[in-house]
């Protein structure tokens, strides 16, 4: 038999045991909960982090965008939309000058012309006519941006040369060529307007004296300057070329540069034309069959 004092330690030391047990069962359990409410906290407070976290990149891109918005205020049109913009500014600038806000009547031109750019294999080329009340500026076709140009044509021009919708359409032609040669656009630009354009002056002054200067250059090809006998030659040459193959066409080209020859030469209003486009007599040379004393 144990001894009694044996046993009691024996039921003692069994009774802490057992203790023990309860205690880290009781402690484990309760470890649990509070883990598992720790990771419910967790989640919330991400999913809450994670909105704030939106909403601030989200204010910060609104903000970005904002500022991008201003900035592109400053924006000068770039080289495909500068020239159009241009020379519409240089044609409200000059409005008294030109003449052309007037009650015009309607000459069937741009369905005329359109039919004849067709008849040349030309397509899906928009085109504007400004009808001005003045003989300053008989016609011209103003720089402008790809496929799209702005022809200036004087109405008593057109009527005291008593041209037909053909020998307009020929004679828009011709600044047609001029146009796609770039003749007036290139004379117009300066190094200064080229690193203008396209260019942003957020936080600085704009160039006002280049966009100055650039309206002077525009007076000065269409009232004065205008183009040289190498340019005329070529555009000549070229209308030449294209309407041979059409006789009716190159006869009425040609009668329509004897018209013009002959009104610059009687018609002091006129005068100023030769500056512009020089010597319609040297084009009616350069169309007549060619000899050596006809070249260039």
């Amino acid at each position: 038999m144990f001894n009694k004092n044996v046993l009691l330690l024996i039921l003692l030391a069994f009774t802490s045991f057992n203790g023990l047990s309860q205690e880290k069962s009781k402690s484990k359990s309760s470890q649990d909960i509070v883990n598992f409410e720790n990771i419910q906290d967790v989640l919330k407070n991400d999913k809450l982090s994670n909105e704030v976290d939106k909403k601030i990149k989200k204010k910060i891109k609104k903000k970005k965008n904002n500022k991008l918005k201003e900035i592109r205020k400053f924006n000068v049109p770039n080289e495909s939309s500068f020239w159009t913009f241009m020379s519409e500014y240089w044609l409200i600038k000059n409005v008294i000058f030109l003449k052309w806000d007037f009650r015009k009547p309607d000459y069937g031109l741009v369905k005329t012309f359109q039919e004849f750019l067709e008849q040349m294999g030309i397509f899906e080329l928009k085109f504007k006519i400004l009808l001005l009340n003045t003989p300053e500026i008989a016609h011209f076709a103003l720089p402008s941006d790809k496929n799209e140009i702005i022809f200036l044509l004087s109405v008593p021009f057109i009527r005291t040369l008593d041209l037909s919708k053909l020998e307009i359409s020929l004679l828009m032609f011709e600044d047609y060529l001029r146009w796609k040669e770039g003749y007036a656009k290139d004379y117009i630009k300066t190094p200064e307007l080229s690193k203008l354009i396209g260019s942003n002056f957020h936080g600085k002054k704009l160039d006002k004296k280049t966009l100055k200067k650039a309206l002077e250059k525009y007076d000065e090809i269409t009232s004065d300057k205008g183009f040289n006998y190498q340019q005329q030659f070529k555009v000549t040459s070229t209308m030449s070329k294209i309407l041979k193959s059409d006789l009716k066409l190159w006869n009425s080209y040609f009668r329509m540069i004897q018209k013009i020859d002959n009104l610059v030469k009687t018609n002091i209003l006129y005068q100023k034309y030769l500056k512009i486009y020089p010597s319609p007599e040297m084009q009616i040379n350069w169309l007549k069959p060619k000899t050596n004393s006809n070249k260039f």
